[in-house]
């Protein structure tokens, strides 16, 4: 219900439910950023296109490539390694496909949480927010200490390394401190704090190596392989010998192997041009990522056979094996470049997501200073590497890797959720602070602006409807003062009921799909509930696809924030099939991951709870119809004017 009082734009509608006293907070929704609104000063605009392709490079592969395959080779997929890596590729590009599209549209710092928090709420963006603190915590400390003994090949093994790099064991406390780890996250640090451009340069510098050593390893393996007829695939056992389910065993595991692109987006404040670029910069970089992995891998699968590659160095393992030592060095180059990239992609997400958190009134506002000079986030940069550093020279974080897992893919699935909120039923109305509504309210009332004839004008004052205030005095005020309610036309209730079952049918979605992945994961269920179960998700997935394929989008679409950007294809499908993968893959991650990660969202929502809640910037709004909020704000700019 729109409820017209004042000048004829407070909406009250469900909020004024008792449940809301409670509750409310993790439902409100900022507004978009666009061109005619920007709250907070903004960080410099100088990356290109090529610069967010080096980003996403540099930050996707990382140690993956090196060890990964071997393991997936010889216990998963054989030979058909490379389509394990193709699938996970394509399924990584379906979540690509909704970032760019949410990248375009809106263009500030944040990635996956700002989009939450935009088309969601307040509480999952904090979750999502939170999530990835953790991801790019734990995956920068796990990194830095993955370099250290790839570095001490170079000095002739770990014992030849300078005693102030050296890992050692505290006497006592039985705790191997790495000092290397901390000392390259430090270094890392102090690059991201010259600069967004500095840092991208060195970022595509060291990207090109890896990506160098990666073409010395296709060029010469594919000679060797031509040469010697590729005995790798000349086996009995066919190209899939642990079977198709196999291949897609081996697909899940590689999946996280293409995770990085979400380092470009978060760059999306400091783009030039970040319609044209953020499609061009997410895609090529994935497209690299993919043709790479799968050359390699088809080369190092043929070169050996699966079943005798080394799980720890099956690429340097490979080329020994023909007598090439002497590339062993050429190898670990391209190991420690694409560990060093993808330390400085785990390390620069961090602080901007801190800023975004911290601009939205969830974390104190020191986290959102920007420097003058660098136009950076330079005391959120200068904290988060610090943390990072500690954290890499105390703890040996390997056995924490899977945490990582559930940032990235809480924020896939819900920047999925986004794009079909966006595309079906997007925020139609937006938050203003109710000094500003105080402030405009007579400037609108006596000169008449916005203020339709049919409307009648109801003397309630604006201030009533803030959502700090108690609900038993927001009741006296409706009493006391009628108002006035404008009749909805045909057209209007018919909008209205498309949203509302768009609302519900994408909800059923989300439903359908948790049954389906939980069912299918639930391995200790009896049998005849998991099929029961799975069967009643099917059917509520493919009726709410089928619904959602049907109904029309929503017209204010295509000018939801900045217009004119990338369009996510095949929607309502491929965001569906999106959400559908990384549900699963987050079920499948196991007990005890969810187990560690459950004490980081405590800690969570204690902060959230005692602090986030009560400091947000949607604590005094009230929310407008999003035509009226540009006329709020044009009016109160003519005024200061």
């Amino acid at each position: 219900m729109i409820v017209q009082g004042g000048n004829g734009v407070v909406s009250i509608g469900e909020r004024e439910g008792g449940w809301f006293r409670g509750f409310g907070s993790l439902i409100r929704r900022k507004q978009v950023d666009s061109i005619h609104y920007r709250e907070h000063p903004q960080l410099a605009r100088k990356l290109s296109a090529v610069d967010l392709v080096g980003i996403g490079v540099g930050a996707t592969i990382g140690a993956g490539v090196y060890i990964l395959i071997g393991t997936v080779a010889r216990e998963q997929a054989g030979p058909a390694l490379v389509i394990s890596l193709f699938i996970a590729g394509i399924a990584a590009a379906l979540s690509a496909l909704c970032y760019a599209e949410l990248a375009c549209r809106c263009p500030s710092a944040g990635s996956a949480y700002h989009y939450t928090y935009i088309c969601i709420g307040e509480g999952v963006a904090w979750l999502v927010g939170w999530s990835l603190i953790l991801e790019y915590t734990i995956g920068a400390s796990a990194v830095a200490r993955g370099i250290t003994p790839n570095l001490a090949l170079f000095f002739g093994g770990q014992d030849n390394l300078p005693s102030f790099l050296a890992r050692h064991t505290l006497p006592g406390l039985g705790i191997v401190v790495d000092p290397c780890a901390a000392v390259l996250i430090i270094l890392i640090t102090f690059l991201l704090c010259l600069g967004i451009k500095e840092s991208s340069t060195v970022q595509s510098t060291v990207t090109t190596i890896n990506v160098s050593v990666m073409l010395f390893i296709i060029i010469v393996g594919g000679y060797l392989g031509f040469k010697t007829g590729w005995p790798g695939y000349e086996l009995p056992s066919g190209y899939f010998p642990y079977g198709v389910n196999g291949m897609f065993s081996g697909s899940a595991i590689v999946f996280f192997s293409y995770i990085g692109f979400d380092s470009v987006t978060s760059t999306a404040e400091e783009v030039k041009n970040p319609q044209r670029d953020l499609p061009i910069g997410i895609s090529t970089a994935l497209a690299i990522c993919c043709v790479l992995y799968m050359l390699v891998s088809a080369v190092i699968v043929g070169l050996v056979p699966y079943y005798a590659l080394n799980p720890d160095t099956p690429i340097s393992s490979a080329f020994s094996s023909y007598g090439m030592e002497w590339a062993v060095y050429i190898i670990t180059t391209g190991a420690v470049t694409a560990l060093f990239s993808s330390l400085l992609g785990s390390v620069l997400p961090q602080p901007r997501v801190f800023m975004a958190m911290a601009r939205d009134g969830l974390l104190p506002s020191f986290f959102s200073d920007i420097h003058r000079s660098t136009q950076i986030p330079l005391k959120s940069t200068i904290v988060t590497g610090l943390f990072a550093a500690v954290l890499a020279f105390f703890m040996d974080v390997s056995q924490l890797a899977g945490m990582v897992s559930v940032g990235t893919l809480l924020a896939f699935t819900t920047v999925a959720v986004s794009v079909l909120i966006i595309r079906y039923v997007p925020p139609d109305e937006v938050p203003i602070p109710t000094s500003l509504l105080t402030s405009v309210d007579p400037l609108l009332t006596h000169s008449g602006d916005g203020i339709e004839e049919d409307v009648t004008i109801s003397p309630v004052g604006l201030s009533s409807y803030s959502y700090n205030n108690d609900l038993h005095d927001k009741s006296d005020v409706l009493l006391e003062h009628p108002l006035i309610i404008k009749e909805e036309t045909k057209e209007q209730r018919s909008e209205k009921s498309r949203r509302k079952l768009a609302a519900w049918t994408i909800s059923l979605l989300c439903i359908g799909i948790l049954i389906v992945t939980g069912s299918a994961a639930a391995e200790r269920c009896p049998r005849l509930l998991r099929v029961t179960l799975f069967g009643v998700g099917v059917v509520i997935l493919l009726c709410s696809i089928i619904v959602l394929a049907c109904i029309k989008q929503d017209d204010t679409r295509h000018t939801f924030g900045h217009s004119g950007g990338f369009a996510c294809p095949f929607v309502p499908f491929l965001p569906a099939a999106c959400i559908l993968i990384n549900t699963y893959l987050l079920i499948d991650l196991g007990v005890a991951t969810w187990l560690r990660v459950s004490v980081w969202l405590l800690i969570g929502l204690l902060i959230y709870l005692f602090y986030g809640r009560t400091h947000s910037s949607l604590l005094n709004a009230i929310y407008v119809p999003s035509a009226r909020a540009d006329e709020i704000h044009r009016t109160h700019a003519n005024h200061l004017a």
